[in-house]
């Protein structure tokens, strides 16, 4: 299958870090909640702090002026910007106007199909 003449296929193989970078840059149609957890039911409050998934290769630090600061392995520029909070979904807004969805759930964020828990 070609690409038309005016789209760049890149044909690097991809591995986790790598989707993940891509997944963060994209804004998806809907995002489903974390698989096996529910989100947390009642008030839900920004969930400031460092967080990380179990592999190490995603860190989400939220800060309480609004603004967060994210490192995924493999990529050269950190990820930051400011979020919003409305229900249980948690979103990140960088300089270039992506935004990234997180799912605030017990203890646990889901963002691009990685779990994150406290760092």
């Amino acid at each position: 299958m070609r690409a038309p003449a005016d789209q760049h296929v890149d044909t690097t193989v991809l591995d986790a870090a790598a989707l993940l970078t891509l997944a963060l840059r994209a804004r998806p149609a809907r995002q489903p909640g974390p698989v096996g957890r529910t989100p947390s039911s009642g008030p839900v409050t920004p969930p400031v702090g460092a967080w990380l998934s179990a592999d190490g290769t995603v860190r989400l630090d939220i800060r309480t002026d609004g603004t967060y600061a994210g490192k995924v392995a493999g990529r050269k520029r950190p990820a930051r910007g400011t979020y919003h909070l409305e229900g249980g979904t948690l979103t990140l807004s960088d300089r270039s106007g992506l935004h990234t969805p997180v799912v605030v759930g017990d203890g646990v964020l889901q963002m691009a199909g990685h779990l994150l828990g406290p760092a």
